[in-house]
């Protein structure tokens, strides 16, 4: 009785991790950059003194579908797409190092260059800022230019780059504010080789059809599991009301 206890009490446990990883999904469905999160179910033995008979099942993310979203023309001169792997620097509110994917960049009201969340932009040293100007332009290779105020449009002046940077996927980790950030917490070395696509921005990556379905597989697998555990309670009491009988 408890092998049966123990396999559906377990399994609507990690059911309901799992579901929370689906719908972690499905809320990030329309953000700019955002990497599908994967998720798994294991099989763990129950340790301790007896005999190995006992086991449950867990579930947890591992990881992220790295596989580019749909890059989406805006014609904004801010918004950036990277081309391939790589990520743009931030800084995060603690003031560390952290990488993105979302450039739906913009000027805020202290002429700084944020994400759409706010979040600083990184350069060769330090956040970038701005001066007044005309407009503002972001090559492939992350030169932020402008046409400083007053000038005219044949007038541009660079003023910083956006740090680029490629570290093995080994190396990062996802936090649960949407950041990536290495694994030893040291900031990953620029990469010349990262190039961004103006004028456009890539989607999610979520595959929200398939998510739809995984919703709806993991609620009926959770009910099989609740009503598992119902049937082992009424057998419990059955047996008991046997024992009870035996007993008189």
């Amino acid at each position: 009785m408890d092998k049966l206890l123990y396999v559906a009490m377990s399994g609507a446990k990690e059911t309901l991790a799992s579901q929370e990883a689906n719908n972690y999904n499905l809320a990030n469905a329309n953000t700019t950059g955002f990497k599908a999160a994967l998720s798994a179910f294991q099989t763990r033995s129950v340790s301790g003194p007896g005999y190995a008979s006992r086991a449950y099942a867990t579930a947890g993310t591992v990881g992220w579908n790295a596989a580019d979203g749909e890059q989406q023309a805006t014609g904004n001169a801010l918004d950036v797409a990277i081309q391939g792997p790589g990520y743009l620097a931030v800084q995060d509110l603690s003031g560390n190092e952290a990488y993105t994917r979302a450039g739906d960049l913009h000027v805020d009201l202290n002429g700084q260059l944020v994400t759409a969340g706010g979040t600083p932009v990184l350069g060769d040293s330090g956040p970038i800022s701005l001066p007044p100007a005309n407009s503002v332009s972001i090559g492939t290779d992350g030169t932020v230019s402008v046409v400083p105020a007053g000038q005219t449009p044949n007038t541009v002046a660079a003023v910083g780059r956006i740090k680029l940077v490629n570290p093995p996927a080994s190396t990062i980790t996802r936090g649960t504010d949407g950041l990536y950030r290495t694994t030893d917490g040291q900031p990953a070395s620029a990469d010349a080789s990262v190039r961004l696509a103006s004028g456009v921005l890539e989607s999610s990556n979520v595959n929200l059809p398939g998510c739809l379905v995984n919703m709806i597989e993991l609620s009926r697998r959770f009910e099989l599991q609740i009503k598992s555990l119902h049937t082992a309670d009424e057998d419990g009491q059955a047996s008991t009301k046997l024992l009870q009988s035996g007993a008189t």
